[in-house]
């Protein structure tokens, strides 16, 4: 039985810039060939507290060797730069976001849900999976760390250390290893785990502080060290805890993996220091957090059936300051707050580009009231559509470009003009509503039994009328004989009524503007047709109805 660790060096400082679109130039200048190399490249300092008490909680090397250090107030940072300037001696400085910590420790677990159903949530850098019978699937150990590490540089956007060991903490503590220990992917084969595990420093097997200063004074700086002690001794001096590291410093012990409970909670966000005022760098920026999001998605085998944006504004600015939002510009005169936007799909999807235009038609037709200053991105999951075409079924189009045509007509005529007429529960003539559009299911035909014959007979046989709607219904003028339809004349023609039934009153809405009071026939009308001289008639059912509020004749429709 083998176990793989995936930890995430800088885990805060990976997390800040996961999603930022310049996070394709890494904390390293190398980490797209090694994922462990953080020998230089970007220089990050994350911030923590309020003012006047901010600290640096976290920096990358590059900072570091700039002057930073852990624990500096933010003033004294300031100091090696120039004042009241973001960007100082090449480093960036940004406060650290715990929703960020959290997506991308959420983004982390869907990875491990991608390869194996067992998957332990070590720590918020850490987790741990059981990969049993994976061989099958992607090959040898090492085949399996390499893919790992290469999913959560290209998924997850997070450069990790992948370690795959006989035991689970062996794989742990060799995945925590320093970078000139184990570079890039680490494979223990059994029997080969207090070797592997000797050069290690003892800091990677998570002792107290207390144990660390004792061993300290003791002369033990690795693991080889620490195992070669007597472990009674040991045990005297350092109780249960130093009994557990000279186990882990050996590499031996077996335990169970402690499941992680799978949260599908799919979320993104980011927070930037300058403000958004148009409408393309808003977009660039969305498209980064919905391929992460994608991304988590289809680690997780599932899509997106509604998707929610939540724009987080500026505060309020003078009038004089306002942008033109017909050159694509956002309005700075807004009240402060959020903009949330939500778009509910026919069908779960989890195509990056589409959302985004989604997104962008829904953004142009209701810009936000003031320049944006952060954005959250959530989507609800659901299982992707799963469809089998047919030999004798007719193609339709394909729903994700469908939803795509519908949002570009609803940015164009308005979002009440486009999607499918709804009758609505009323008698008032014409009434409907427009609902979502969704392609219908294809039905299955059902089969046909010993009665097959019959049954198709029958519904050949079977008459059924259609009604043909006039839209706007035609006007009429109307001769009426004993308070009955005589004649009737539209569309230029002249008809006599052969038979006639009604009429059928209703009103409603009385108490409203729009009221309405009809009465309604249904008429058969023989029309007198000329033509070369020679009289032909020809008949029509239609359906007749007096306005006796307007006082006027209209023909609603005809019968097929």
């Amino acid at each position: 039985m083998a176990f793989a660790c995936i930890h995430i060096p800088d885990f805060l400082l990976q997390a800040a810039v996961r999603c930022d679109p310049v996070s394709r130039r890494p904390l390293a200048g190398d980490a797209l060939r090694g994922p462990r190399s953080y020998r230089g490249g970007r220089a990050l300092a994350l911030l923590q507290g309020e003012p006047p008490l901010c600290r640096v909680t976290a920096a990358s090397a590059a900072a570091m060797r700039a002057g930073i250090e852990i624990g500096m107030a933010e003033a004294q940072a300031r100091i090696l730069g120039r004042a009241q300037v973001e960007q100082f001696a090449g480093v960036e400085i940004r406060r650290r976001s715990p929703e960020q910590k959290r997506n991308a420790h959420a983004a982390l677990l869907d990875l491990g849900g991608s390869f194996s159903p067992h998957v332990e949530d070590t720590a918020p850098d850490s987790i741990v999976l059981d990969l049993a019978g994976l061989d099958t699937l992607f090959g040898d150990a090492e085949n399996i760390a390499r893919r790992l590490a290469q999913d959560a540089l290209e998924v997850c956007g997070l450069a990790a250390h992948v370690a795959i060991a006989p035991n689970p903490d062996a794989a742990l503590h060799a995945a925590r290893a320093p970078l000139k220990e184990y570079p890039g992917v680490t494979v223990i084969a059994e029997g080969q785990e207090a070797a592997r595990l000797g050069p290690l420093p003892i800091g990677v097997l998570g002792a107290s502080a207390e144990a660390l200063e004792t061993l300290g004074r003791w002369g033990v700086r690795d693991c080889a060290a620490l195992a070669a002690l007597p472990v009674l001794e040991l045990s005297e001096r350092l109780g249960a805890e130093g009994v557990r590291l000279h186990q882990w410093a050996r590499g031996a012990g077996q335990r169970s993996l402690v499941l992680a409970e799978a949260a599908l909670r799919f979320e993104e966000e980011l927070t930037f220091d300058y403000e958004v005022t148009e409408l393309e760098p808003l977009a660039f920026l969305l498209s980064r957090l919905l391929e992460a999001l994608c991304a988590r998605l289809e680690a997780r085998s599932l899509a997106a059936s509604v998707v929610r944006l939540r724009l987080t504004l500026a505060r309020m600015r003078q009038a004089s300051e306002q942008v033109s939002t017909a050159a694509g510009g956002i309005p700075r005169y807004a009240r402060d707050g959020d903009a949330d936007r939500v778009i509910n799909l026919p069908m779960p999807l989890r195509n990056a580009k589409l959302l985004l235009n989604l997104l962008r038609l829904q953004l142009q037709g209701d810009p936000p009231g003031a320049p944006v200053r952060g954005i959250f991105l959530a989507a609800e999951p659901a299982r992707p559509r799963a469809t089998q075409g047919g030999l004798f079924v007719p193609h339709g189009p394909d729903p994700e470009r469908l939803e795509l045509t519908l949002a570009r007509l609803a940015h164009l005529v308005g979002e009440s003009r486009v999607g499918s007429p709804e009758p609505l529960d009323t008698h008032r003539p014409d009434a409907f509503r427009m609902r979502r559009f969704a392609p219908a299911q294809a039905s299955r035909p059902a089969a046909a039994g010993r009665h097959g014959a019959q049954t198709h007979e029958a519904a050949t046989a079977r008459t059924e009328a259609g009604f043909r709607m006039f839209r706007p219904a035609l006007p009429a003028r109307v001769e009426m004989d004993a308070g009955r339809p005589a004649r009737v004349f539209f569309r230029g023609l002249r008809g006599e009524v052969v038979a006639a039934s009604g009429p059928w009153r209703s009103s409603g809405d009385w108490w409203e503007k729009d009221a309405w009071r009809q009465a309604e026939w249904d008429i058969e009308i023989r029309f007198d047709m000329r033509a070369g001289g020679k009289g032909q008639t020809q008949r029509g059912l239609y359906r007749l109805a007096y306005d006796e509020i307007r006082g006027e004749w209209l023909v609603r429709g005809a019968f097929d």
